[in-house]
């Protein structure tokens, strides 16, 4: 019979997501996640089949924690979900800058299908929110056309997050788009 594991699941993969999240899944190494999660190789391949499980595994449980549900189906559907969605959207805390899922997409080419498809599921959803936001307006442009225009932003404003831009500067900038959008 074999050892009893010392660790959570939950707790390996909030300890080994910073680490994805900050290096990126090419240049993140088994030691860095055993280093950050306190557990060993072995450990690591008994809970999760390999690095790519794992970088999986904590994609699926960002994407299942953060609140953009939440945002984007408050009643009344509308602009101002949108605006609280962009506004509240990407992270600026600490070491975690942007969004995990968005950061993780300039390396579609190297990642596992799993994380292609978890990360365009999720895109999907969004869509299919803001859509529902945008037609309660009853803008004169096409709902989905507008709803591709707000990922399209939400991506860069992630992105930009990076540069460890200030909450006042990435304010301004959503306010001046939502000007925009709500002309359309």
């Amino acid at each position: 019979m074999g050892r009893p594991k010392n660790f959570s699941r939950e707790e390996v993969l909030e300890k080994a997501m910073p680490v994805f999240w900050k290096h990126g899944f090419a240049d993140t190494s088994l030691q860095d996640l055993e280093r950050a999660t306190g557990v060993n190789k072995s450990g690591l391949y008994t809970e999760f089949r390999d690095k790519e499980d794992l970088f999986v595994a904590c994609l699926r449980h960002y994407l299942e924690s953060q609140d953009e549900r939440g945002l984007l189906t408050k009643e009344p559907l509308g602009w101002k979900n949108i605006e609280t969605f962009l506004k509240n959207g990407p992270l600026n805390n600490g070491e975690q800058q942007g969004c995990f899922a968005i950061n993780s997409m300039r390396e579609f080419a190297i990642l596992p299908d799993e994380a292609y498809g978890a990360i365009t599921g999720n895109r999907a959803l969004l869509h299919h929110l803001l859509s529902m936001n945008i037609e309660a307006e009853k803008p004169r442009m096409a709902s989905s056309a507008i709803a591709e225009m707000v990922l399209s932003f939400f991506s860069g404003l992630c992105i930009e997050r990076n540069l460890k831009s200030g909450k006042a500067s990435s304010t301004r900038k959503v306010e001046n788009f939502m000007t925009a959008l709500r002309s359309l």
